[in-house]
């Protein structure tokens, strides 16, 4: 048996829709302690492995583990349904092959939508190094990657130790972005050494603006031309950390 009732349907409706910026389709490992999914993208440059626990839910039942794949794009359609003061409850209909979605308020409304064949293959997390780590506001980053997006469609991210640089060049402008340790937008910095790389940004800027809506604070670590871990802190029980692969680039 599988159910969940959450009266705070907007945490669940940010956290998928940050995860179906990546995917479509996804599938939920589901158990005693809650749920969890790891996917990468079609072409897979970037991975999303996302956790909430029973703790985030008023109510949470599942007796057994068991995978769930559902088409993320149409649960959406449902959960946007739900207004400010009304509650979602999930049920896995197993004999049916269906998850029943209802929606309690000043009236309730039932919808069913089937399952589909969940992946076999279990995505292992990525064995990375990280030499550096950079604390930032969620918005911080946002805004930063909105103003190197005016120039090119990758950008540079730099530190030394002391500050965290983004930059990016294009065909006729330059763009240079410099966080220094104690700013607003810089939290922390913890560099083991000197670290550069080059990221694609219709992803990252895809990432970080689907993943505002659940975090103020992001972790970012990398190393030289190396995946960047994006680890957005959540407000409930739970994580949202994406992987997005580094664009190497030929002195």
């Amino acid at each position: 048996m599988f159910r969940l009732k959450i009266s705070d349907v907007k945490l669940l409706r940010d956290a998928i829709t940050a995860i179906s910026t990546l995917i479509d389709e996804g599938t939920f490992d589901v158990g005693p302690g809650g749920i969890k999914l790891r996917s990468m993208d079609p072409s897979r440059v970037a991975m999303v492995d996302f956790a909430m626990q029973k703790t985030a839910f008023d109510e949470y039942i599942s007796d057994q583990n068991a995978k769930i794949c559902l088409n993320l794009v149409e649960l959406l359609k449902l959960l946007k349904r739900a207004g400010r003061d009304e509650a979602v409850e999930v049920l896995l209909d197993e004999s049916k092959g269906q998850i029943v979605v209802t929606i309690r308020g000043k009236y309730t409304r039932t919808f069913r939508m089937p399952t589909l064949e969940a992946a076999e293959d279990e995505i292992p997390t990525p064995k990375v190094t990280f030499n550096a780590k950079v604390t930032l506001t969620t918005d911080g980053l946002r805004r930063s990657l909105e103003d190197v997006a005016l120039v090119s469609d990758h950008v540079r991210m730099e530190t030394d130790g002391e500050r965290f640089m983004m930059s990016a060049k294009g065909d006729i402008m330059g763009a240079n972005i410099e966080l220094e340790s104690g700013s607003d937008a810089l939290l922390s910095l913890d560099v083991k050494e000197p670290s550069r790389a080059t990221y694609p940004l219709s992803y990252l800027s895809d990432i970080v603006k689907a993943a505002s809506a659940t975090s103020d604070i992001v972790a970012l670590e990398f190393s030289t031309d190396m995946p960047v871990r994006l680890d957005f802190k959540q407000p409930y029980d739970g994580s949202l950390i994406y992987y997005l692969a580094p664009r190497i680039e030929v002195e």
